[in-house]
């Protein structure tokens, strides 16, 4: 007998095929390593149900004169701010315009490319391409400032609970985004509706844009075939990154203000947020790549997992990416929806000081790294399920006086019901007899002429007995609006608004991660030799505390062939296992809320015979 110590190199890689793969971790979610040895990421707690109805798209955290801490993120159709203590405000600008939640290529017949497609079938029209919505969000001094990308006006918030955002006076408009530069002038990026052009205003005064012998105000058309991203202040500098190329700026002083040098070409950026500063410079997505700027110039970053995640966007989406710069374990994440996805529910992230990728799964639409808040802020959504007391009684809606449902004691009221939550409604109450509850597109449903919407909704017993109920599981796929009705009575039923409900998480704390499964898989690992198999008799496991995960092993004999798993195990030391083949991959799963470590598990093993 021998031992076969399985001894992996730490992160994820994912090019080629799963035999390139061999002796790497290939597949897993939720984990890191730290010096060699696997251990799960941080969980998650939520800090503020609520925040705001739809995804947010870019996000700023920063701290008042007075020392309050502040949140703000934006969606297509909102701009809300937060205290550190969980008070939020709906800060939305009166003019802005609402923008788009999902980026839309505009389709149409007779377009796009000769020889694309089939017959019949809708393509790119003009090639034109509508970015989701997002928000370009700083602070200029103590005051929050921002831009929509679809209205494109400048506005500031001045911390006023009372008080919304409001354009600021004099600035220039249909603008693509902000930056703050150290100096305390504030960049608009595409400004004036020019793609390439960035404006300042004066130093300090962000009313004043007009460039005059007694101010600092200027402004630059780039000398670039791309147009303006994202702007980052980094290091006595400020990099404007464009969807193909990267410039630095910086401060000279009139009568220029600022000198612009090109430091990078075919680096362009692949979203309006997919840049982030880091101790260690830049770091940013690109159409096909990754790259990192080191205050001189911009390099391409070798990618272990290139294929697994460029091969798997969403690209029609891909104005939803960002990026998060997790301090505290020295990392670079970026979140993508996968190609099946229309939201965003997948993330890769780079160890600065280990160099090596990780991979995963995890629903979160924007937010701040560690800063003036003790961890990283994300926004994503809470899955819940929500109980409604249902009874019959004389009342009245807007059909009129006679029998309504009342719903936790108030007659047909209008509901609004989150995706992602499953609503039941209680119809165990002997009052609901003869009215069972049903949902419609269509107001009053079958009296109204429609007819029942059944997708995610459950009835179990009979209205007015014991243990009755209707349940509906909301999802992207409800409709916006639906309306509860009696099947056999008309006039009896309200509405319900569907919306997409943003949960804000502090992130890094605790062992909580919902129902993200934790785990780590290896590619493949020949355990026989030529035509010989091998039994693997035990496993010797490397914990920190023995017990904290489960260990499975899927073999094959040859490539290619069926696998077979064995497993879960639950290891103590060491631990008996009965299987055979030539090659194997090893799965890890935490199995209880610890912060468990893992490093080289070893198998016991010995020659077979021919199979």
């Amino acid at each position: 007998m021998s031992l076969l110590p399985i001894k992996l190199k730490a992160g994820f890689y994912r090019n080629g095929t799963d035999f390139d793969a061999s002796n790497r971790w290939r597949d897993g979610s939720l984990v890191r390593w730290r010096d060699g040895s696997l251990r799960p990421i941080g969980g998650w707690q939520p800090f503020k149900s609520g925040f705001c109805a739809n995804p947010i798209r870019g996000a700023h955290a920063w701290e008042a004169n007075d020392g309050t801490a502040y949140f703000a993120a934006g969606s297509y159709n909102e701009l809300t701010a937060m205290t550190g203590a969980g008070t939020a405000y709906d800060i939305t600008p009166a003019t802005m315009s609402t923008g788009r939640e999902d980026a839309a290529q505009n389709l149409g017949f007779g377009g796009g490319f000769y020889g694309t497609g089939f017959f019949g079938t809708q393509r790119p029209s003009t090639g034109t391409y509508s970015e989701a919505t997002s928000w370009s969000l700083d602070n200029f001094g103590q005051y929050l400032v921002g831009v929509h990308y679809d209205t494109g006006t400048l506005v500031e918030w001045q911390l006023s609970p009372s008080a919304i955002a409001v354009p600021v006076s004099n600035a220039p408009t249909n603008n693509l985004g902000l930056v703050v530069t150290e100096e305390r002038f504030i960049f608009l990026l595409g400004a004036g509706g020019d793609p390439r052009k960035v404006q300042w205003c004066d130093k300090e005064a962000n009313t004043t844009w007009t460039p005059a012998a007694t101010n600092e105000a200027g402004d630059i058309t780039l000398q670039t075939s791309g147009q303006i991203m994202q702007g980052l202040k980094t290091r006595g500098q400020t990099l404007i990154i464009t969807d193909t190329d990267a410039f630095s700026a910086k401060y000279i002083g009139p009568p220029y203000v600022y000198g612009f040098d090109r430091v990078g070409t075919s680096c362009g950026a692949v979203s309006r947020m997919s840049a982030v500063d880091t101790d260690m410079g830049v770091f940013w997505m690109g159409q096909k790549g990754f790259f990192r700027f080191d205050g001189n110039t911009v390099q391409e970053m070798p990618c272990e997992v290139y294929d697994y995640i460029f091969d798997d966007i969403n690209v029609n989406q891909q104005s939803k990416i960002w990026a998060l710069s997790n301090t505290e374990f020295s990392e670079v994440w970026w979140f993508y929806p996968s190609s099946n996805s229309l939201e965003i529910d997948r993330y890769v992230a780079f160890d600065l000081l280990e160099n090596h990728w990780l991979i995963g799964n995890l629903a979160r639409t924007g937010g701040v790294s560690r800063g003036v808040f003790r961890t990283p802020i994300m926004g994503g959504e809470l899955a819940e399920t929500i109980t409604y007391a249902v009874t019959v009684a004389s009342g009245t809606n807007s059909y009129g006086t006679g029998n309504k449902y009342f719903i936790d004691g108030s007659v047909s009221p209008t509901l609004t019901l989150k995706k992602g939550n499953t609503y039941k409604f209680d119809q165990s109450d002997a009052t609901n007899a003869t009215h069972p509850l049903q949902f419609s597109t269509t107001a009053n449903g079958g009296h109204g002429g429609g007819s029942a919407y059944t997708t995610g909704v459950t009835v179990v017993g009979t209205a007015g007995s014991a243990g009755a109920y209707v349940q509906i599981v909301v999802s992207d796929s409800t409709p916006s609006t639906l309306h509860y009705y009696c099947t056999n009575h008309s006039g009896m039923g309200g509405t319900a608004n569907v919306i997409e409900p943003v949960v804000i998480y502090n992130h890094e704390q605790g062992l909580n991660y919902d129902s993200g499964s934790v785990f780590c898989e290896t590619g493949p690992i020949s355990i026989g030799n030529g035509d010989q198999i091998a039994k693997v008799t035990e496993v010797l496991p490397d914990e920190l505390t023995q017990g904290d995960v489960d260990l499975k092993f899927k073999t094959r004999f040859y490539p290619n062939d069926t696998e077979t798993t064995h497993g879960p195990y639950n290891p103590s030391n060491p631990t008996s296992l009965r299987f055979t083949g030539r090659q194997m991959r090893m799965r890890v799963e935490g199995d209880r809320a610890t912060a468990w470590r893992v490093g080289t598990m070893r198998l016991e093993t010995k020659a077979g015979g021919r199979r």
